[in-house]
């Protein structure tokens, strides 16, 4: 909550300051802080929800929302990144002069808040993609405020304006990057993926080693999010096989070797007919 009531706060005095030193880097940088403001509570909303308990509508519960923000904050990310590459190129057709002086004294302080920003949300769980969606519309605020700085120091010292769109575009494809990145992998939990730290091959081979396993087929594994992965399989027991050890040693194996705790079994008593790796 401090992050954002820091960002939101300062994006009003960097949407002033843009205007009046006529500053498309720092205009840029107030919509970064405004997608931030955005993406803050969106996280701060995701991570309340996901506390609450299932429902009989929603048996799973919340948890899933968190990975639905992170995508609609990387597609934001996406377009306002876009958006600065084609007002940079648009200035740069057309210069404008650039008060330097207004615009650094604006581009320090957003530095700061920044850094301030950032600070505090590092120190949460990094292998939340809802909470790394936020750090990445930080980061991108505080690559826009160096951007800025340095701007406003080269049209000072030499007094060429078109510094100012030019190092806009380039935080700009740094924050294009790294949103790509978050809407690749927050589709991938959305779409049911394999989570990145699970091989479906290894965990196949894996079950097949197992006492009692004949066979193993329709194994599917996803996750709520990517720090919960599920997995969901058939397996065919052997004749000699004692279905209820069979299913405990299926079970300790997932949660001991991948971290798996949400595992649902089908034994099935003799071999299936397609779709079956057996040993």
């Amino acid at each position: 909550m401090l992050a954002m009531w820091l960002t939101g706060g300062f994006m009003l005095a960097e949407v002033v300051g843009g205007l009046v030193a006529g500053s498309l880097a720092l205009l840029a940088d107030a919509g970064h802080m405004l997608s931030d403001t955005v993406s803050l509570a969106l996280a701060w909303g995701a991570f309340r929800l996901g506390h609450r308990a299932a429902t009989r509508k929603l048996t799973f519960g919340y948890a899933r929302f968190q990975v639905l923000a992170a995508f609609v904050n990387g597609l934001t990310l996406l377009v306002i990144g876009v958006a600065i590459v084609m007002a940079a190129l648009k200035r740069l057709w057309l210069p404008s002069e650039v008060l330097a002086g207004p615009m650094l004294a604006i581009a320090v302080l957003g530095l700061v808040v920044n850094i301030a920003a950032f600070w505090i949300l590092h120190k949460g769980d990094q292998d939340n993609l809802n909470l790394r969606g936020a750090l990445l519309h930080v980061m991108g605020d505080l690559l826009g405020s160096v951007a800025a700085i340095i701007a406003s120091l080269v049209i000072m010292t030499t007094g060429w304006n078109q510094a100012d769109p030019l190092l806009s575009m380039l935080a700009a494809v740094l924050i294009l990057r790294g949103a790509w990145s978050l809407v690749k992998r927050s589709a991938h939990t959305l779409l049911e993926g394999t989570p990145e730290q699970l091989d479906h091959e290894e965990i196949q081979a894996g079950l097949l080693t197992l006492e009692g396993v004949d066979g193993v087929h329709d194994l599917h594994l996803w996750g709520l999010t990517p720090q919960s992965p599920v997995a969901s399989l058939h397996v065919v027991v052997t004749d000699t096989g004692i279905p209820g050890e069979v299913l405990e040693r299926v079970q300790a194996y997932l949660l001991d070797t991948h971290a798996i705790s949400h595992v649902t079994v089908q034994l099935e008593g003799e071999a299936c007919l397609q779709g079956c790796v057996s040993r």
